[in-house]
């Protein structure tokens, strides 16, 4: 992950919720609200989130690598098979959040996962929830940001219904913003104009017109 010197001049505005932690501005200014099309990116993500709920993001960033590597590098079909034995090794991990719900939890999350990747890829299925292109919300400050939308609360109560767990409306959100289906820089940050430059269009569209230039 890229290093941003804190010794350099600061003439770009960001989201305030970065600080001046370098991880973190790294994090921001290279990760968050990118658009994500990558079935098991989207995964790791979502599994994550559900492990970051009663902490910090900062947190788990700092955990990420133990958790890849903790989790075989967030391949579901290796999780899926994962037995009693694997989540006692996990919780013996001090590398990473140790919550035997939230292990047990990812398992299930694997399955319900594969299920969908039988029927249609994951991004496509995330993605339909907001039309198949990012919702830029634009709003002025990091107060005016919501916690839950209606679109949150819906793409939650599905996920739930396949078998996802740590999957609520407040999870999913900011799972939502930091993939790139909402574009929720604020307005006046750098990365907002370039977030939505790197979307695709609409995934929807090239579903229905697969052929087109």
């Amino acid at each position: 992950m890229p290093k941003i010197s804190m010794t350099e001049p600061e003439d770009k505005h960001r989201c305030i919720w970065c600080g001046i932690d370098p991880l973190y501005v790294a994090y921001h200014d290279t990760e968050w609200g990118v658009p994500e099309y990558d079935d098991r990116a989207l995964f790791e993500k979502l599994i994550l989130d559900g492990f970051q709920a009663g902490l910090s993001w900062i947190t788990i960033l700092r955990k990420r690598d133990a958790f890849r590597l903790a989790f075989d590098g967030f391949q579901p079909e290796i999780i899926a098979r994962y037995e009693t034995a694997k989540v006692e090794a996990l919780m013996g991990n001090a590398g990473i959040v140790r919550n035997r719900a939230k292990i047990v939890g990812t398992i299930a999350s694997a399955k319900a996962y594969l299920a969908i990747q039988e029927q249609r890829g994951f991004a496509d299925f995330l993605w339909d929830f907001f039309d198949g292109k990012p919702l830029r919300n634009g709003f002025a400050t990091h107060g005016d940001i919501p916690a839950a939308t209606p679109i949150s609360l819906a793409m939650s109560k599905e996920l739930k219904r396949r078998g996802f767990a740590f999957v609520g409306p407040t999870i999913v959100y900011a799972f939502a913003q930091a993939c790139g289906l909402v574009n929720d820089h604020v307005a006046d940050c750098f990365r907002a104009e370039e977030c939505a430059a790197l979307a695709r269009p609409s995934l929807r569209a090239e579903r229905n017109n697969p052929g087109a230039p």
